[in-house]
């Protein structure tokens, strides 16, 4: 006989509870399990008497914060005809664009130069570019996952198999942080002299490899002269996917928008001297990409 009258009691407690529990959703659902008979009736009641719970519990979830670069330039058309003759003077400018490249999300493109001297040998080149874009999502913000992209990035540069006296020293006035790993490597061709930097501005990771020998009794080239041009190469690319999310401007020698991306038809002993991984979006190779959200897996 006196169980209505507990039950009334217990409704009429039960809106105070609720605005108390308002930041513990869960509490809900155990104020309307605690009902005896018809706790269905009494579920309902508490589901629409307890919306500021469901607010205010999202309304406390971290925000991630949006990604500041929403596109990239062409891979093939970040460095300028300018820097392009000085890297590979005997090249093709056009460049070769990666199988892999996906608009506004990853980019690679290289390109190669063989000074054939006869006799006395020949100069070779190889430049690679690789842009790659993060998104934020559940992860983390864009920044953060482009940072932890670069640091990978770096780490695989300074540990690449058969490296000689490699070095890592950091690179100002690059994006947001950047860093630049040389060493030397012994290939059947000769002795290559590579240089790998990686930059990040925002969320995006810039990777530029650039490695010169020379061939068949030519002079090995100086691996200073080659960083320098390579510093030189990673801020114009740099500048260039700012300026594309109109953050700033290109450098004077700002590449043309319209530069082609065909294949290059220049012949060369060797791609690459190293599985690096900014080439990793290249023609052949694996995904550089991390996450899905930066690039669809091929």
């Amino acid at each position: 006989m006196h169980r209505p009258v507990q039950r009334a009691g217990r409704a009429q407690r039960l809106p105070r509870i609720l605005v108390s529990a308002a930041a513990v959703p869960v509490m809900l659902v155990a104020a309307g399990c605690s009902s005896d008979s018809g706790s269905g009736d009494d579920a309902q009641k508490d589901a629409s008497a307890g919306p500021g719970a469901t607010v205010s519990a999202s309304s406390a979830a971290p925000s991630v914060q949006p990604a500041a670069y929403k596109t990239l330039p062409k891979a093939c058309s970040v460095l300028s005809k300018k820097s392009l003759g000085e890297l590979i003077p005997k090249g093709s400018k056009s460049g070769k664009s990666g199988k892999l490249d996906e608009p506004e999300q990853r980019g690679n493109c290289n390109w190669t130069s063989l000074d054939n001297n006869g006799v006395k040998g020949s100069q070779f080149r190889w430049l690679n570019v690789a842009l790659l874009r993060f998104d934020s999502d559940a992860r983390g913000s864009g920044d953060d996952q482009a940072h932890a992209y670069f640091q990978k990035q770096v780490a695989a540069a300074q540990t690449v198999e058969g490296a000689l006296d490699a070095k890592s020293v950091p690179v100002s006035g690059t994006g947001d942080e950047a860093t630049a790993v040389r060493y030397g490597l012994k290939k059947k061709e000769g002795a290559f002299k590579q240089q790998t930097i990686v930059a990040r501005v925002e969320n995006v990771v810039v990777t530029l490899d650039y490695n010169g020998a020379g061939l068949a009794g030519e002079k090995t080239p100086d691996a200073t002269v080659l960083l320098k041009a390579a510093e030189k190469a990673t801020k114009e690319a740099v500048a260039a996917v700012a300026a594309a999310n109109g953050d700033g401007a290109a450098s004077s020698d700002s590449p043309d928008p319209a530069s082609s991306s065909k294949p290059s038809s220049s012949s060369a002993p060797s791609a690459s001297p190293s599985k690096s991984a900014s080439g990793s979006t290249g023609t052949g190779a694996k995904s550089a990409s991390p996450s899905q959200s930066a690039a669809k897996k091929s």
